[in-house]
């Protein structure tokens, strides 16, 4: 089956066994291990139709995953619009009512004139992610472009990310005008927070590498702060190689201000725009252009609505 040229290779993992749980939230699993230490998550199915963060998830569980220290969570977030995937039409089940990553700031949290299912499931983790010191959320894209890791804006986040090693490229960005990201949320967004968090995208949502890739990245990810050890680890990276990382700093997203929004041409995403004031979209009349010389482009959008990201620009640094 295709959806704009995108086989569905990948199949959604059946989650009921993980409804109960053990925290009093539905689908979040919390394992302590009765000694100190972090409390870390790995959350999925922020948006319905992205597959491989459910597929890592459950690979966790089926192999007995337990800390070795602290606490370790693994969550499924927007379940019921996960649960309304439908092969035939993928794209629909993203959300029921709303994204539910752009609803985490206190302002929307706690604004009692919003009302949606997303803000409903949202409200009530939110207790549960105030008590998480670390956070791994395992999305994909919309496009087959390479993977990355979304590390936020401060060095904390870079420095994370440079300690799991994958995926390839990682982009340092502050995320979207139309709400924030359960990776910003409080004290993961803080530079005087020891909290932190990292936000993956695996790949086109349904090619065949995002569920081994997300698997990967949360294997590294409990590696390196302590959760398992080594030998845990080698049951799914066996075989894996580290690559040698690239670093984007995004300077802004194009946030889309008329219904009519367009590009000039197909970009998929991490195309390199070589010249300063080079015209990339038109919104409505007024056209979009890129602000330096060698300008990447970062996840361009399809769902081109006025209030979203359309694009984000950023460009290459080095990072020591």
């Amino acid at each position: 089956m295709q959806n704009d040229n995108h086989p569905i290779e990948l199949s959604a993992p059946d989650i009921a066994s993980y409804k109960a749980g053990n925290t009093g939230i539905d689908y979040v699993t919390c394992f302590d291990s009765g000694r100190p230490g972090p409390h870390v998550m790995l959350t999925a199915v922020v948006h319905g139709n992205e597959l491989c963060g459910a597929i890592a998830l459950d690979w966790l569980f089926r192999h007995d995953v337990r800390p070795l220290q602290g606490r370790l969570s693994l969550g499924f977030m927007n379940v019921a619009a996960y649960l309304s995937f439908d092969p035939a039409n993928p794209t629909a089940s993203r959300f029921v009512d709303e994204d539910f990553n752009r609803l985490w700031t206190a302002a929307v949290l706690d604004n009692p004139e919003r009302r949606s299912a997303e803000l409903t499931r949202a409200r009530s983790l939110r207790p549960y992610i105030d008590t998480v010191d670390l956070l791994l959320d395992i999305h994909s894209m919309q496009q087959k472009t390479p993977p990355l890791m979304m590390a936020g804006p401060l060095a904390k986040g870079r420095q994370l990310a440079k300690a799991v090693g994958l995926p390839e490229i990682v982009v340092t960005d502050s995320g979207h005008a139309a709400g924030k990201r359960m990776r910003d949320y409080e004290g993961f967004a803080d530079p005087a927070s020891p909290k932190n968090a990292l936000l993956v995208e695996c790949g086109q949502h349904w090619e065949a590498a995002a569920g081994p890739l997300a698997i990967h990245t949360a294997l590294r990810f409990l590696l390196v702060n302590g959760v398992i050890d080594a030998d845990f680890a080698a049951r799914g990276l066996d075989g894996v190689t580290l690559p040698r990382q690239h670093f984007i700093e995004v300077t802004g997203p194009v946030t889309i201000a008329n219904e009519n929004f367009r590009f000039v041409e197909d970009y998929r995403g991490l195309e390199v725009i070589p010249k300063a004031g080079t015209v990339i979209a038109y919104d409505g009349e007024a056209p979009v252009a890129t602000p330096y010389d060698d300008c990447v482009l970062i996840m361009p959008s399809r769902r081109l609505n006025p209030g979203a990201s359309a694009v984000r620009l950023g460009r290459y640094v080095s990072m020591s």
